[in-house]
């Protein structure tokens, strides 16, 4: 699982010229999932995610975490996170992982994040989006759940 994470001021997502989700200070997360992830990668990247310190104290210095802002999420769906370019001009998406167990996933990561009362909103999985930011900074962090993992045990 990869997520590239941006601090925003505010985020949102429209279909149809339809605005579906949007959320205020927090972070945009744009999640990708790989094929052999599952569910294990879950909890210790919403862990890692609440509790990075990326938001500013009154020196410019990251100080405080998503959950000490009581700051929001947005989360989408990414699958060209793994697209692979290593040969010829268009990517390759065989690094993906199929649609209907990265849309699992995807709900469990929603499901999870509900549970732990966390302010989540989504946009609409496999479904043709504009996703509008605000990046906040700009800050982009990258999360990749096999190095995150690796560090844990």
């Amino acid at each position: 699982m990869k997520i590239v994470l941006q601090r925003v001021c505010q985020a949102s997502v429209e279909i149809d010229n339809e605005v579906v989700s949007e959320i205020n200070e927090g972070y945009l997360l744009l999640i990708g999932f790989e094929r052999g992830d599952d569910s294990r990668f879950i909890n210790p990247m919403i862990d890692k995610i609440l509790k990075i310190k990326l938001f500013p104290d009154s020196e410019g210095r990251f100080a405080y975490s998503l959950e000490e802002r009581k700051g929001e999420l947005l989360a989408i769906s990414q699958f060209t996170l793994f697209a692979d370019l290593k040969k010829g001009k268009k990517p390759s998406l065989s690094k993906a992982l199929d649609p209907e167990k990265a849309n699992t996933l995807y709900n469990e990561f929603f499901d999870a994040c509900i549970q732990r009362n966390i302010s989540i909103k989504g946009g609409v999985f496999g479904a043709y989006m504009q996703v509008h930011l605000q990046n906040d900074g700009p800050v982009t962090i990258i999360l990749d759940s096999k190095e995150l993992l690796s560090s844990l045990y």
